[in-house]
């Protein structure tokens, strides 16, 4: 490894691009990067298409970033990405690859890729750890998502050895939190509850119909913490073997939808609608990793983070 991937930066004055800059993840990345004094250049659709490489290529030369955070993804809930393969699959590589060779040519000091747990092998021994992270075919319904992060970190590996481009690579869990997504196309598992709960309880209804048998398991990281971690992770280097970013907690989506519906004041019951995906059958993060590489860290609450989560439905 170089020498130069383990050098703490300073992100005082530093001009940081974040791909995804106004999306669920990246505002967050964005407020976690001004607290920590760097000058944050959040970017989005409007900004350039980053399936075209030439747009991609302009965009870094007219910013000129001292910094990258690719945080950008064509993604949506499980619904979605049954639907849409395709368009996971061909969306998240261009625009990766765009992203990382643009850096790569335009002396970007460091890129910081988010991946996702997706990435992980249906069957992972639990919690999954990073060593195994490309071993194994990913949950079908988000099989192509999965393979084109694999492809990113990949990417960034073999511009190391190609060049000695410095690439960090996080692997966050399920996010959840204020600004996530409550459209039943594209949210995902805390935002499509609060959203089923938070209606039922305005319409007083008896039961709620859930996707699944509800016995699958998640582990869900409060999107603030996530961000908080990303800079932290951004600052620290370490090259670009992937480090996971997860609550350490393993919950199944009977247990969050409990939750869920705590936080929403909703006191009906709850039904499963097994003819619905479960989706991968257990996902927790081994953590370790992170904890060595970034240092001891608090995380937020599940009841706090829901709590936000319904007062951001309420009022958007």
């Amino acid at each position: 490894m170089h020498a130069a991937w383990s050098e703490t930066l300073s992100l005082t004055g530093a001009r940081v691009l974040i791909t995804g800059g106004h999306g669920f993840l990246g505002k967050h990345v964005a407020v976690a990067l001004l607290e920590a004094g760097a000058v944050a250049i959040p970017v989005g659709r409007a900004d350039a298409d980053l399936c075209d490489r030439a747009a991609v290529a302009a965009l870094l030369g007219r910013i000129k970033p001292d910094l990258v955070v690719h945080a950008a993804a064509v993604g949506g809930g499980i619904g979605w990405m049954k639907e849409h393969p395709a368009s996971a699959l061909s969306g998240n590589l261009l625009a990766n690859t765009n992203v990382l060779d643009a850096a790569g040519r335009s002396g970007v000091r460091r890129l910081l890729g988010v991946s996702s747990a997706c990435a992980y092998a249906r069957d992972a021994a639990q919690p999954m750890a990073e060593d195994f992270i490309y071993e194994g075919e990913p949950e079908p319904t988000n099989g192509p998502y999965g393979h084109a992060k694999r492809i990113l970190m990949r990417h960034g590996i073999a511009l190391g050895q190609e060049c000695g481009f410095d690439t960090v690579f996080v692997v966050p869990t399920n996010l959840y939190g204020p600004g996530e997504s409550f459209d039943p196309e594209r949210s995902h598992v805390v935002g499509g509850l609060v959203r089923r709960f938070e209606l039922a309880r305005r319409a007083g209804d008896a039961t709620v119909a859930c996707w699944g048998s509800g016995r699958a398991t998640r582990d869900l990281l409060y999107v603030k913490d996530a961000a908080g971690l990303i800079v932290r992770a951004l600052q620290a280097g370490g090259g670009p073997e992937p480090v996971n970013l997860g609550s350490g907690v393993e919950r199944t989506i009977a247990e969050i939808a409990a939750a869920s519906a705590a936080a929403c004041g909703y006191r009906g019951g709850i039904t499963w609608d097994t003819s619905k995906p479960d989706g991968m059958p257990r996902k927790q993060l081994d953590d370790r990793r992170a904890r060595t590489r970034l240092g001891p860290y608090a995380l937020t609450s599940l009841d706090d983070g829901l709590a936000e989560t319904v007062a951001c439905f309420r009022s958007s």
